[in-house]
């Protein structure tokens, strides 16, 4: 009963600002060690000196992403659907929409890492892999994705659905302790056991996996704390339209964005080895903003969700503007880090100076779209929230299919390589006033149904 009192006070009294300050902050803070142990293999590699193979790493990373992508498919479609289902006092349907999501996803991801395994040779190829980065990317990727798949998207989920419930601290715990254990094998492995590349790799497979069992023995833990069932027994596809429906619109964010890497990763190639591994370099440093929006985001998800589907819009409509005011604050911060430090930055990572210069300048440039990506992220993700997930899903596709991939192939062709790191600016420019746009007129059919009541 305590449980259901103090559920009831974090999603409809407390005070905005606290309300998503305590989910937010532990989840901005899992992002953020998930942020670093996703630079530790980068920063690792870069000490080694050799820029092949961080261009291996960085060749790799928007595919390793993809898992990302069924993470957010699996996971954060449940989370959304959950949530909901909660504000309906409907916890019934919980264990059904858990088990789906997690035996469904291991399912799909497991198909992913053997398609992967089977066609690495054309896929490194498309990937922009070279004679000397070749050996190097395929190892990261046999670990990575085809052995370390499965336990990756089971972390996402896991977390997620923990979130979905307003259990934001151990789900917080369970990712940072993943990530901390990848920074402490990563220079075991790399240095200790001399393993390179293949030793960055492994850590991040085998951190992951830790993780997952930290996930499972937390959901014993709150055995009776929780709706969530992760028994096969309760298995269907009854809720497959609802959880897709939202959980399609951020899967086709991640696999858009991965697409836009692997688009601007196969363009640089073009120019040698050196701009991808700077590139690389600064599209991990560049997402670490980004990341923190991100955690914002599955923060204040549950209780736009929860609030929504209670129909006290009032307060769904005070999250999501806190929110977004947050976010702009910290990429603005963020923004004027990079911008004085980019040298200091790049060389941290890599200490070859043709890699680390070219770097620093592509990072000044990436970073002024950081405050606008944040934005149009957090309206994305607040329309997910509410279970609309069709308008989430014209915004993803507009903003990287329709703009961003077409304009990175023109701005390469008309500008050359520095047009390419000019692009996100541009698309994100574009897209603002869409974003507000689709969320303003969504917030009107909210106001018409209210008069109606």
């Amino acid at each position: 009963m305590k449980k259901e009192v103090s559920e009831k006070e974090l999603f409809e009294t407390m005070p905005v600002p606290k309300a998503v300050a305590t989910l937010a902050i532990p989840t901005v803070i899992s992002q953020v060690v998930t942020m670093i142990y996703n630079l530790a293999d980068t920063f690792f590699v870069g000490q080694i000196g050799n820029p092949y193979m961080v261009a291996a790493v960085s060749l790799v990373s928007p595919w390793f992403n993809l898992l990302t992508a069924l993470g957010n498919l699996f996971g954060l479609g449940s989370g959304s659907l959950i949530s909901r289902m909660l504000g309906r006092n409907n916890h019934r349907d919980i264990k059904n929409v858990s088990a789906f999501s997690i035996w469904g996803g291991g399912t799909v991801t497991l198909a992913f890492s053997l398609l992967t395994f089977l066609f690495r040779e054309p896929l490194l190829n498309f990937l922009g892999a070279s004679p000397d980065t070749y050996g190097y990317a395929e190892s990261y990727l046999n670990w990575v994705v085809v052995l370390g798949g499965v336990p990756t998207m089971l972390s996402l989920t896991l977390g997620h659905l923990l979130r979905s419930e307003g259990h934001a601290r151990p789900a917080s715990i369970g990712m940072m302790f993943g990530g901390i254990l990848n920074v402490v094998l990563d220079p075991v492995l790399i240095f200790g056991f001399h393993l390179e590349v293949t030793g960055a790799a492994i850590a991040t497979a085998f951190s992951n996996l830790a993780s997952v069992v930290f996930f499972v023995l937390m959901y014993i833990r709150l055995r009776e704390k929780t709706a969530v069932s992760l028994h096969p027994r309760h298995f269907t596809f009854r809720f497959v339209g609802r959880i897709f429906s939202v959980g399609l619109a951020s899967a086709l964010a991640t696999a858009l964005g991965n697409a836009s890497n692997m688009v601007i990763v196969k363009l640089s190639s073009g120019y040698g080895d050196i701009p991808v591994a700077a590139y690389g370099i600064v599209k991990r440093i560049d997402q670490f903003p980004l990341n923190v929006s991100m955690g914002l985001c599955q923060g204040f998800m549950p209780l736009v969700g929860y609030n929504y589907a209670a129909r006290n819009y009032k307060r769904m409509r005070s999250v999501s503007f806190f929110s977004w005011k947050t976010a702009l604050i910290l990429s603005a911060c963020f923004v004027a880090c990079f911008a004085v430090f980019a040298p200091q930055i790049l060389h941290l990572f890599i200490p070859e100076p043709q890699t680390s210069a070219l770097g620093a300048r592509f990072l000044r440039i990436a970073c002024l779209a950081v405050p606008l990506t944040a934005v149009n992220f957090l309206i994305s993700y607040t329309l997910q929230a509410m279970g609309k997930g069709p308008q989430s899903a014209i915004l993803t596709f507009s903003r990287q299919g329709l703009l961003n991939i077409p304009l990175l192939i023109l701005m390469n062709i008309t500008v050359g390589l520095y047009g390419m790191i000019w692009t996100q600016l541009v698309v994100e420019v574009i897209m603002l006033p869409v974003s507000f746009g689709m969320y303003m007129h969504t917030l009107k059919g909210l106001k018409n149904v209210e008069k109606q009541e």
